[in-house]
């Protein structure tokens, strides 16, 4: 293993943040275009990327990396890829068993009461974040903007624009988990 990679590993292990950026910053493109082979969508692939990174530094102190970090970066992306394709098949199975399972109960009006809820506790979930990460949240998934858009357009760095989405989403994640299995029979339901 080059100097290099062992400065990553210590430098990761130790905390340091410095060393962690410099990761991010190589090779964070390169995993994105190779989590593409797996999964379709970019935005799929910098999600996963992302969570990828945010696991690495929440569990830096007990990683053990026994080959180069490019080769555990490439193979964890591999890996991540691998079971959001499995999740979502399961996703899908569950849908379209639940598109032939649609009840009456919700003919009745409790569908526009549950769809309401769950949009007012999305408004407010987003309303609690602060207006910086909002913004940048509001502009990628209601207006379509590209993180490089987002950037020129906030006159802020791509890399800011990445954190602030990843930050968001896992805000969202936390704040709507109770409502998932609604999420998925909406998206089940209008798809």
């Amino acid at each position: 293993m080059d100097d290099n990679q062992t400065r990553f590993i210590q430098g990761l292990k130790a905390g340091d943040k410095a060393i962690f950026e410099e990761m991010y910053r190589l090779y964070y493109t390169p995993l994105c275009y190779y989590c593409t082979r797996y999964v379709n969508e970019i935005a799929d692939a910098e999600e996963i990327v992302q969570n990828l990174f945010f696991k690495l530094w929440m569990n830096r102190e007990t990683l053990e990396i026994n080959s180069s970090v490019k080769s555990y970066l490439y193979r964890s992306v591999q890996n991540y890829a691998l079971n959001y394709l499995n999740q979502n098949k399961v996703k899908e199975k569950y849908l379209i068993d639940k598109k032939h399972m649609v009840t009456p109960y919700y003919d009745n009006g409790h569908l526009k009461m549950e769809e309401a809820e769950l949009e007012s506790v999305l408004k407010i979930a987003i309303l609690e974040m602060p207006e910086k990460r909002r913004r940048i949240f509001e502009l990628s998934r209601f207006n379509g903007l590209k993180y490089g858009q987002i950037a020129d357009q906030l006159a802020i760095s791509v890399k800011t624009v990445e954190s602030q989405m990843t930050k968001a989403l896992k805000h969202l994640r936390v704040a709507l988990k109770e409502y998932m299995p609604l999420l998925i029979f909406f998206w089940a339901l209008f798809k």
